[in-house]
């Protein structure tokens, strides 16, 4: 796995790989508000999650999936980690949590 310093970074480093698609978490799936699509946790795989913790407080976290859904579409989720984090559905929490634990 790729290591990168920035988010920025990051985001860059994973379009340059193809993951073009941008995600919202919303309760319940993944959506894409370029092509409307909408994610269920059985329709994509988090193929790599990176941690980032803000620079003046550690507890600032934001989390960077890369996703890749079944149809081959790739892109990218940026959440926050911790008690900033969006309400989910048990299903989509545990779809994160599997990558996020490793």
């Amino acid at each position: 796995m790729q290591t990168y310093d920035t988010l920025t970074e990051a985001l860059e480093g994973l379009r340059q790989q193809g993951f073009t698609r941008d995600y919202n978490l919303k309760e319940t799936c993944l959506k894409c508000q370029q092509d409307d699509i909408e994610l269920n946790p059985s329709d994509f795989d988090i193929v790599d999650v990176y941690r980032f913790e803000g620079m003046t407080d550690p507890g600032d976290e934001t989390v960077l999936y890369a996703i890749e859904a079944k149809d081959g579409q790739r892109g990218t989720l940026v959440d926050a980690y911790g008690p900033y984090s969006e309400a989910i559905s048990p299903e989509m929490a545990g779809k994160l949590r599997v990558r996020q634990d490793e």
